[in-house]
């Protein structure tokens, strides 16, 4: 069983910024490929940001790209989530998700094994 759990989300106005964290229960994030996916009402969930295991390699959504970085705190077994820049339709639920296969990078809940609880990022003035 691979736990996670998601951290950081709030009320933020249009602009600001948010830092996400992503947090694992009993297995090291750096052994694995870690995606950040959000749901927003009535969408369906869409992958935001990925990260590799091993050599680091990311990848981001057309719509968060410049805006977004994922990055890893091996020391803390953390993987975090910045937010800058935020706009209203970022407001969603964002998950932190382990990847199937250890070194694939992708942005589809297909290539998911294990999900966290989410954290609700709420965006608005």
């Amino acid at each position: 069983q691979l736990e996670l759990a998601e951290s950081g989300g709030g009320l933020v106005q249009p602009g600001g910024s948010l830092r996400l964290s992503c947090t694992a229960s009993g297995f090291t994030l750096n052994d694995y490929a870690i995606a950040w996916f959000r749901q927003a009402p009535g969408k369906e969930r869409e992958g935001v940001s990925c990260i590799r295991s091993g050599p680091t390699s990311t990848n981001y959504a057309d719509s968060v790209k410049g805006r977004f970085t994922i990055s890893r705190d091996n020391a803390k077994n953390a993987v975090y989530l910045q937010m800058n820049s935020l706009k209203s339709e970022d407001t969603a639920v964002y998950y932190c998700a382990v990847a199937r296969f250890l070194t694939l990078c992708a942005l589809s809940p297909r290539d998911i094994r294990s999900w966290g609880q989410g954290t609700q990022v709420t965006v608005s003035s």
